[in-house]
């Protein structure tokens, strides 16, 4: 999955509503689209694309596309406690992609973007083991997304996207070495507005 060309979309989308620029436009037809839409993975470019209501609903159903655009669900569910130390975490705050080949790939935010690693697979399949409902997550379109930054504990399984806003709130927020007076603020706002929506 390419996170860059995702997240830059994201980027320019959050700075256009702030703006007032023109508006944003699906990835298919042209159409504009809303605040909220959805967006479909593209599997043969591996990005993200912006999809208004009439696209995205030839996508609900499964094998629509014929497998090349994935709708992005829109589940949000919070899990139990999970142990992510094994996974490899160098910081409280990420998100965990599975892939169809089976690797998972591993991100945190960062004023830069989002930095990447790949999780070991043994690891994963120990998260797995000790909750279960990490093996629903689906390929590509969802991820965990785990916040134990400031002695939280917030363990979710999300929409893609939403990592990805996340991804563009930190650095839209960031300021100075340590992230400055605002970034945590926002970022426990991402979180009370994630609760709300589940």
């Amino acid at each position: 999955m390419t996170a860059d060309g995702a997240l830059a979309r994201m980027i320019r989308s959050s700075a256009g509503r702030r703006t007032g620029d023109a508006e944003e436009r699906c990835d298919l037809c042209g159409a504009p689209i809303a605040a909220d839409h959805r967006h479909l993975y593209d599997t043969g470019r591996e990005e993200m694309l912006c999809a208004c209501r009439a696209c995205s609903v030839l996508f609900v159903e499964d094998g629509a596309g014929d497998g090349h655009y994935r709708l992005v669900p829109q589940r949000r569910v919070r899990l139990p406690e999970i142990d992510t130390e094994p996974l490899g975490v160098p910081v409280g705050l990420a998100f965990f992609v599975p892939r169809a080949d089976g690797t998972v790939s591993a991100h945190y935010p960062s004023p830069a973007g989002a930095t990447r690693w790949e999780v070991d697979a043994g690891a994963w399949r120990r998260a797995v083991a000790t909750c279960p409902q990490l093996a629903g997550v689906e390929p590509e379109v969802e991820a965990l997304l785990v916040n134990t930054a400031r002695s939280l504990r917030h363990h979710w399984i999300v929409p893609v996207d939403d990592c990805f806003r996340l991804v563009a709130l930190v650095r839209r927020e960031w300021r100075g070495l340590s992230g400055g007076g605002r970034l945590w603020p926002a970022i426990e706002g991402f979180f009370t507005e994630l609760r709300s929506t589940a």
